[in-house]
């Protein structure tokens, strides 16, 4: 059996931790929003607004990291 060269560019639970704190702060300023303007949907928004930038930052931050040489190549085309 062969084992990939490379190894995971990060921790898993980095990861996790982006993803649930995205849902918690965001799903709790949604819920304070709806306290204050009397509403009963911006928490779900908070909630999904969270888990989506948790994702994104997740990708941004696991994502490889090109080469200088293919940075090059893509300046000199």
């Amino acid at each position: 059996m062969s084992q990939p060269d490379e190894k995971p560019k990060g921790d898993p639970w980095h990861a996790f931790g982006y993803l649930v704190a995205g849902v918690v702060f965001y799903g709790l300023l949604g819920w304070l929003a709806d306290r204050w303007l009397g509403t009963r949907y911006l928490v779900a928004i908070g909630i999904l607004v969270g888990a989506a930038l948790g994702i994104y930052m997740t990708f941004a931050r696991f994502r490889p990291a090109q080469s200088e040489n293919s940075e090059q190549d893509q300046q000199d085309t």
